[in-house]
């Protein structure tokens, strides 16, 4: 029997914390407000705490980033292209399962506010964010939880240097306002496997300065994640890899280097990889506040295993 990802989302409502005080983190543009400070780095496998909220965390994903802390909580992780060919990650926490910590938190872009939309009002946890992108931040359909308007939820760690250092406690968080919470339907679907598909021990995805590559494990069912190169130690069941439209945006960073803005509406090719065996097919979602379909080609539903879902976006082929 297939099941539905359903997830139980804030209404929207008035959040006394927000202001629009945000500001970038000190690798992109100013330093946020004054944060806790810690001398000891989080915690590799960090124990968790249940707290019936949904969180997006965007993390930093360049090399002294890594290793992460947090993400084998995640539900759904989401990989976009940034500046200069890199990329971040997007965490998205359901069902209040959440870390103790995770991190490192880095700022926000442009294409998390589309994104974000088909998850109903979540909180987004960020450093910060462009200037000019803040007032479209303060708009969006999410609660917004950057260091400037929680700084009780967030600290550096010694052992890291900045901008790579700063971690959230998701516990320390004000929760958004969830009285009359709704179930939405995220398009998701879990069950047993289609048919067909081809055999795959092994697929890599490239951007221009980054590379994910996702190798079959027999022995635990889950497919290993490593990273330029370099292993994760993060295991999802199921790996999507999402072509579309990638095209620069209105925002630059420090830099002068234009942000792309990766293009979630729409509609384009799809190859998703479980149990060991690639399937292609088309993804699909008519509006903002609409789930992401994704089915095979002939049309049908495709299943995913039970388990961690990464979303990787990248440009179409």
């Amino acid at each position: 029997m297939r099941r539905r990802l359903f997830l139980a989302l804030p209404a929207a409502a008035t959040l006394a914390a927000c202001t629009s005080g945000n500001r970038e983190d000190p690798g992109d543009r100013k330093a946020p407000r004054r944060t806790p400070s810690s001398s000891a780095p989080p915690e590799p496998r960090p124990r968790t705490v249940r707290r019936p909220t949904v969180l997006a965390v965007k993390i930093d994903n360049v090399r002294p980033a890594r290793p992460h802390t947090g993400l084998r909580e995640a539900a759904v992780i989401h990989v976009e292209q940034v500046e200069s060919g890199l990329t971040r990650l997007l965490a998205v926490y359901t069902g209040g399962r959440l870390p103790q910590s995770v991190g490192p938190v880095r700022s926000a872009r442009e294409t998390d506010l589309e994104l974000l939309r088909q998850y109903g009002k979540p909180i987004l946890a960020f450093s910060g964010a462009q200037g000019k992108l803040l007032p479209l931040i303060d708009r969006a359909e999410l609660y917004p939880r950057s260091p400037a308007q929680a700084p009780a939820a967030y600290f550096r760690s010694s052992a890291r240097p900045m901008p790579h250092n700063l971690y959230l406690r998701p516990a320390r968080l004000s929760p958004a306002p969830d009285k009359e919470a709704r179930a939405t339907d995220l398009g998701l679907r879990f069950g047993e496997a289609p048919a067909g598909g081809r055999a795959t021990e092994e697929h890599t995805v490239r951007y221009p300065a980054a590379r994910y590559t996702f190798t079959w494990s027999a022995a635990r069912g889950r497919w290993r994640v490593s990273m330029d190169g370099g292993r994760s130690g993060l295991t999802p069941s199921t790996v999507v890899v999402q072509y579309g439209v990638v095209r620069d945006s209105r925002f630059r960073d420090r830099w002068g280097n234009v942000s792309p803005y990766t293009e979630t509406v729409g509609d384009g090719d799809v190859l998703v990889l479980r149990n060991g065996r690639a399937y292609e097919g088309t993804w699909r979602r008519a509006s903002a506040v609409e789930p992401t379909v994704y089915t095979d080609r002939d049309g049908q539903p495709v299943a995913f295993a039970d388990g961690q879902v990464w979303i990787v976006h990248t440009a179409a082929r």
